[in-house]
């Protein structure tokens, strides 16, 4: 490689990839899991591994967290999210759709990593997680009914570009 491919390289963005699943009871609330290792509720999902679509990662991790496979639906929200910490993320947040009693009856929660979950109105939120979670899941609950796909960038819609 030559240098100004090394250069050009260096310049280019790696960011992590996770993906994960806004899943509905029938009353319109919204699934949510409760992890082990954070002291706050997160949607199923995780990171998307090397050669792995960020569909397919949801699948898996939908399947390790809840041991169900439930069809996943369309992308709902693309969030980029800018972490000093821990670099920066591309967020994918994809259609889980309505989980029926008899569903939720087969979840097996990963006991390694999940304590429990339950289904909440969006209301709930702002008290059960993240500032940046809650504005993720709102935005997809909004494309979810107005049938879009947002882009965010760290959970708000950007001004146009220009």
């Amino acid at each position: 490689m030559s240098e100004n491919e090394h250069e050009h390289e260096a310049k280019m963005a790696h960011p992590r990839m996770a993906a994960g699943a806004l899943f509905f009871d029938e009353a319109d609330r919204i699934l949510l899991v409760e992890p082990s290792y954070k002291d706050y509720r997160d949607i199923p999902g995780g990171y998307v591994e090397k050669g792995e679509s960020p569909l397919q990662a949801c699948v898996r991790e939908v399947h390790e967290e809840l041991g169900v496979k439930p069809t996943i639906g369309r992308l709902l929200v693309v969030d980029w999210a800018p972490n000093l910490g821990e670099g920066d993320k591309v967020l994918y947040l994809f259609d889980g759709g309505r989980l029926t009693a008899e569903e939720c009856r087969h979840i097996e929660l990963q006991a390694d990593e999940l304590r429990g979950y339950a289904f909440h109105d969006a209301g709930e939120l702002p008290e059960l997680t993240i500032p940046r979670l809650v504005r993720r899941i709102t935005a997809g609950i909004e494309a979810r009914a107005n049938g879009v796909t947002a882009y965010l960038e760290h959970g708000t819609a950007p001004a146009a570009a220009s």
